[in-house]
């Protein structure tokens, strides 16, 4: 049925139609050869768009969901569900005019209304979302029309159009399960699959050429390799570690590396002993670990060491900084000795410890890198512990039973204020339970202030909290993934965000019509 054709018809033949439409669709998918199979990486954590928090979940959420912006094929924001807007001088105040060709996946309009009520729910401190925080620049909204929705800020945001391609703003139906974006969600085989059915009734529908999605749970990237090479996956969540040569010379331009807005690093429980109060321990495992080495040995695939969060990239950021010692192993293991007996250790009483990460072959094979290094130079006993994604976040935020454990953030949007937000002391993502009343006040004053000072603010932030050694930072991030040769609308971007609304196979192309 042509989209436009919808409104001519009653809302309660169109929802019966749409379910005709979805269920011839759902018949036909498994002869489609307008389908594309993509790697997913870990289980996501959740498909509720108030509660999902890791990089798999955002990807399967943006092909289910449309924001008022959505992202291009280059990873940059534009129109979504609002088709413009514009706000006052001081853009504090913004209006947004709602595409009214938008529908859900019943047929039905989408209104402001459905904003007002997914925003609202989303900062319902009873759903304790851990990404309503991202919502504090926020003073209110309301809807105007229903096909006007004005937002009120209360800080300066220069990332706002970013945010408002995140799931926790997206719209919320009067039923939940009902979709506002490209594609809607069909079957999900937990440890296995979820598919996904083109939406028939998105308001770009006609624009969408795969009829079928298939994201494919892929911890091990080993075997997603092995997949792809059998033609089971068109493109990869990720490669094998210390493979990048062999995959160059065997696949050739198939493999896309390229620069990532993403930090890795790990992070110590502080709520609890041995961490707790133990600064000189901190620094002591820290300075342990060669990052280069792992870098070039244990992972090999172009990223780049890391004493920093922030990673290099962002507009206006000062360059990466490493540490004075970088390049000089030895007095960086002699520091590191002397902290160590500093801190109550020798070889005669060595710590034990344990590091918690979740599966992932390249995260075993890292873990037990720097659990090496930790015991050739400090004599410390790690006990490695392999835990299953959902498990591991749920540890994690507990922090419980969590020591060391694995961390990193993917930027949500280009500031170096989403990565410093991680480690304020009411974070719900603040795993290492850091709280430090200097470094609050430092975010809260720079979320006042201008932009040249903001920087300013941010950077000190950073050094605070890499001076408490709250984290331990390893690397930063490059994307990584196979693509087969057939696949078009794949864009190398800093945010490696990578619809699948924008993508279709070269040789099927003139069956779009």
């Amino acid at each position: 049925m042509h989209r436009r054709a919808q409104r001519r018809i009653s809302s309660q033949t169109v929802r019966w139609l749409g379910l005709i439409v979805v269920l011839t669709m759902a018949l036909a998918a498994t002869a489609s050869d307008r389908t594309i199979h993509r790697g997913l990486g870990p289980e996501p954590d959740s498909l509720e768009i108030h509660q999902a928090q890791g990089l798999s979940a955002f990807n399967v959420l943006r092909d289910i969901h449309e924001g008022l912006l959505t992202r291009d094929s280059s990873g940059q924001p534009v129109a979504g569900i609002a088709l413009e807007w514009h706000s006052d001088q001081q853009q504090r105040v913004w209006t947004f005019r709602l595409d009214p060709e938008a529908r859900w996946s019943d047929g039905s309009v989408i209104t402001a209304d459905d904003f007002v009520r997914g925003w609202s729910l989303a900062l319902d401190p009873a759903r304790a979302s851990p990404t309503a925080h991202w919502l504090d620049p926020i003073e209110s909204f309301r809807a105007l029309e229903p096909h006007v929705f004005e937002v009120q800020l209360n800080i300066d945001t220069p990332w706002f159009q970013e945010l408002l391609t995140l799931p926790v703003t997206f719209p919320m139906a009067e039923h939940p399960e009902l979709s506002s974006g490209p594609f809607m969600l069909e079957q999900r085989v937990p440890g296995s699959q979820i598919q996904l059915l083109a939406n028939p009734f998105f308001r770009q529908a006609d624009q969408v050429w795969p009829d079928q999605i298939i994201w494919h749970v892929t911890e091990d990237p080993g075997a997603e390799l092995s997949r792809f090479r059998a033609g089971e996956l068109h493109i990869t969540e990720s490669v094998p570690p210390g493979r990048y040569r062999w995959l160059r010379q065997q696949l050739g331009q198939q493999l896309r590396v390229s620069p990532y807005l993403g930090s890795f690093f790990l992070g110590f429980n502080l709520s609890q002993p041995p961490f707790a109060d133990n600064l000189e321990l901190r620094q002591a495992l820290s300075l342990a670990i060669d990052r280069r080495l792992l870098v070039e040995r244990v992972l090999g695939s172009g990223e780049l060491p890391a004493w920093r969060l922030i990673p290099p990239g962002l507009s206006g950021w000062p360059q990466s900084i490493e540490a004075a010692h970088a390049n000089n192993d030895q007095a960086r293991i002699e520091r590191s000795r002397r902290l160590y007996q500093q801190a109550g250790y020798s070889a005669e009483r060595p710590l034990e410890v344990e590091l918690r990460f979740n599966t992932s072959l390249s995260h075993r094979r890292l873990a037990v890198a720097v659990a090496a290094m930790w015991k050739q130079h400090l004599g410390v006993r790690t006990r490695l512990v392999n835990e299953e994604w959902k498990v591991f976040v749920t540890n994690r935020r507990q922090g419980r039973i969590t020591q060391i454990m694995r961390g990193g953030w993917i930027a949500d949007w280009s500031d170096a204020g989403n990565f410093l937000q991680l480690f304020e002391s009411d974070s719900p993502l603040n795993y290492t339970f850091f709280s430090d009343p200097e470094f609050d006040r430092l975010l809260v004053q720079a979320s006042q202030a201008s932009s040249a000072q903001r920087q300013s603010l941010l950077y000190e932030a950073e050094q605070r909290l890499l001076d408490q050694q709250a984290i331990i930072p390893l690397y930063y991030y490059v994307s990584r993934h196979l693509v087969h040769p057939d696949v078009q609308g794949f864009a190398d971007n800093p945010m490696d965000i990578h619809l699948s609304r924008w993508l279709s196979l070269a040789d099927r192309t003139d069956q779009n019509q």
